[in-house]
């Protein structure tokens, strides 16, 4: 139960055997710069804040901790999540094609798999609630004949890190620093477990988006959802940002490290996911962090940028 208590709720496509490697340079002709894409940005102040924890429920191998002083400049960050609104508008531009299209699959979460005896379905070894299903990408994320035709105000899901920074570029942003990420999703509270504070549930309020019930066998559904929520789900933190908590994992900038050194083809992702439970993978809390390759996808990864002030 400890070794499984410290997986996580997230898949790589390494842990998948060898795949095709891909050429990832593309050529994006400009940047976009349509303000709607700007408006939904904070500009947060920066300065020192408490980074990371010493709390017991962190995980050391992580690289959690220990807790430690870090200082930011100042910028601007997305309050939500990019959606999937958002995302058609730079594929529509770009004709830029994601990952898990180059690859032809994608992995999808057990519950939301649509024909588990299907041949364009293929159970991940040792890791029996992840799918490999063709077809799957961040338009239809369940596998061919799904749609985002009702989610188009959800983040737009089966996102690597190389997918995130060419929308990030195209948009005239970048993606966050580890650092910039955990500042904004502190919200200006010191040290606290979640962005709201240390309790999970307030006043029996839920939060954010993550599992309910027995993970990964039953989903009570208590907090509304499955699967994604919409990205301006729930309240936001002191700082106006919805999700650093559950919803999607939101990849950074960073190579992963832990105590300085850095794991191979490797990118930090930070927040959590629905699929998030606290007998499973309690990575929801602000101070957690995990990591994958930067060509890995799945239905619990997206993203969300900044730009330097």
């Amino acid at each position: 139960m400890e070794d499984q208590k410290r997986s996580c709720c997230h898949v790589s496509r390494e842990a998948f055997g060898q795949v095709e490697k891909i050429n990832k340079e593309q050529e994006l002709e400009k940047n976009h710069q349509d303000i709607h894409f700007f408006e939904k940005m904070t500009l947060l102040d920066g300065g020192h804040f408490i980074m990371g924890t010493n709390d017991e429920e962190g995980f050391p191998a992580d690289g959690e901790g220990p807790a430690r002083e870090e200082y930011v400049d100042a910028f601007y960050i997305d309050t939500y999540t990019v959606t999937n609104e958002e995302f058609s508008s730079f594929v529509a531009e770009t004709g830029y094609q994601t990952d898990a299209e180059k690859f032809g699959w994608s992995f999808v979460f057990d519950a939301l798999v649509q024909d588990k005896k299907s041949p364009a379905v293929r159970k991940v070894p040792g890791l029996g609630w992840w799918y490999a299903v063709s077809g799957a990408s961040w338009k239809q994320p369940e596998g061919e004949g799904s749609s985002i035709a009702d989610r188009m105000d959800h983040p737009v899901i089966h996102i690597s890190w190389n997918d995130a920074q060419a929308f990030a570029a195209w948009a005239g942003k970048r993606l966050p620093t580890e650092k910039e990420w955990e500042y904004a999703a502190r919200g200006g509270l010191v040290q606290k477990k979640y962005p709201w504070g240390d309790e999970l549930t307030p006043n029996n309020q839920h939060y954010c988006n993550i599992w309910q019930g027995e993970f990964p066998l039953h989903n009570t559904m208590d907090d509304g959802y499955l699967a994604t929520a919409p990205a301006k789900s729930f309240p936001p933190n002191n700082y106006g940002l919805y999700n650093v908590s559950g919803n999607v994992w939101e990849w950074c900038q960073d190579s992963f490290a832990v105590n300085g050194v850095t794991k191979p083809n490797s990118r930090v992702m930070r927040g959590g996911s629905y699929l998030c439970h606290h007998s499973y993978c309690n990575r929801y809390r602000v101070a957690a962090r995990t990591s994958n390759t930067p060509d890995s996808s799945s239905g619990n990864m997206g993203f969300r940028c900044v730009v330097s002030r």
